[in-house]
């Protein structure tokens, strides 16, 4: 019989395990927001996908914080990333408006839901590359958890506004395939994982933070419909300035 290995004498460190943990309370996040997107919870909902956007954003870098990242995380991550951003927000959206339509609506969350796993495969693939540029400063397409961010605006704003009319039905479906669209897109969306700022522009970088903090803690949804507009407009910006890059 082989002899067992160092890690199956001296055992595995608990702490490796949290960035997965993390991932599957992502996934009991978006579980959970189509439950309560059933039932008619919707903020509720809405505020379970962002946590799972939140923890996203983290597991990654705990990850490679503590050297624990492999194989089966990545995986696991890509699966998570499939149901809280492709599958939880779009299911969501048609609970909360859009039965009224369900074959033209069914049509856009089906649509929504293979561009999100479209992207994801295409930057799996992509980053296993040999030719990839992991220093780039720039993604192919919207990232899955900005698109899932984005995709619920109208949700947003019929909370922040609502005595507003609410948003016509068909205009939701079209909404929800143009942002399935970006993340199939080549349009180029800045990567703030490697973005690097000088250090005369830490301070008003920390104090924006704390700004947005405080905002989206006193004004959550009118602070989600600016964060959404402003990241659209940054989108339009780098899409521009990558033409006018290449035209040079």
């Amino acid at each position: 019989m082989p002899e067992p290995s160092e890690l199956e004498k001296t055992g595995f460190p608990l702490i490796h395990l949290l960035p997965n943990a993390l991932t599957i309370t992502a996934i009991c996040a978006g579980l959970s927001a189509i439950r309560f997107g059933v039932q008619g919870n919707y903020v509720l909902a809405v505020q379970l996908i962002i946590a799972a956007c939140v923890l996203d954003g983290i597991d990654g870098r705990i990850a490679r914080l503590l050297s624990s990242d492999s194989k089966m995380g990545a995986e696991l991550d890509s699966l998570a990333d499939f149901l809280n951003f492709g599958v939880a927000p779009s299911l969501v959206l048609y609970f909360w408006a859009l039965q009224d339509i369900p074959s033209v609506a069914w049509i856009a969350v089906l649509f929504f839901a293979v561009c999100c796993v479209l992207r994801l495969a295409r930057f799996n693939v992509t980053s296993k590359s040999e030719t990839c540029d992991q220093d780039s400063a720039f993604f192919e397409g919207v990232p899955a958890p900005a698109g899932a961010l984005l995709v619920m605006l109208p949700m947003y704003l019929s909370f922040a506004f609502s005595d507003a009319p609410l948003v016509p039905d068909l205009l939701v479906c079209i909404y929800m395939a143009f942002i399935g669209l970006l993340f199939i897109s080549r349009v180029p969306t800045w990567s703030f994982k490697t973005s690097r700022v000088s250090r005369e522009s830490v301070k008003y970088i920390l104090i924006g933070v704390a700004v947005t903090g405080a905002a989206f803690l006193t004004f959550a949804w009118i602070t989600l419909i600016a964060l959404c507009i402003g990241y659209v407009g940054m989108v339009a910006w780098a899409w521009i300035d990558s033409d006018l890059s290449s035209n040079r």
